[in-house]
């Protein structure tokens, strides 16, 4: 019994562990990113759409539309031909 409970234990400490690392690379990956409007390719957006067409990542119908918008490295969004601004309403 109390070899199952230290067991358990462990393995729920482990994967606590893994999981904040997880996390915590996420956030430094995020803030190396930005929002790029414009360049993302149909079915490749990483969130909704800023004029609220569908509210999902992998959404987009077409290339480029200026509404959607991808997580790319900080400084590459307007040499790809995108904005970091989302459209005017």
């Amino acid at each position: 019994m109390n070899k199952t409970l230290l067991s358990a234990t462990i393995a729920g400490m482990f994967t606590a562990g893994l999981a904040m690392s997880a996390s915590a690379a996420d956030d430094a990956m995020t803030a190396e990113k930005e929002k790029c409007y414009g360049i993302a390719k149909a079915g490749q957006n990483s969130c909704k759409a800023a004029n609220n067409s569908h509210s999902c990542a992998g959404q987009s119908k077409v290339d480029n539309d200026k509404n959607d918008w991808k997580l790319i490295p900080k400084g590459t969004c307007t040499s790809q031909g995108g904005s970091t601004e989302a459209p005017a309403s």
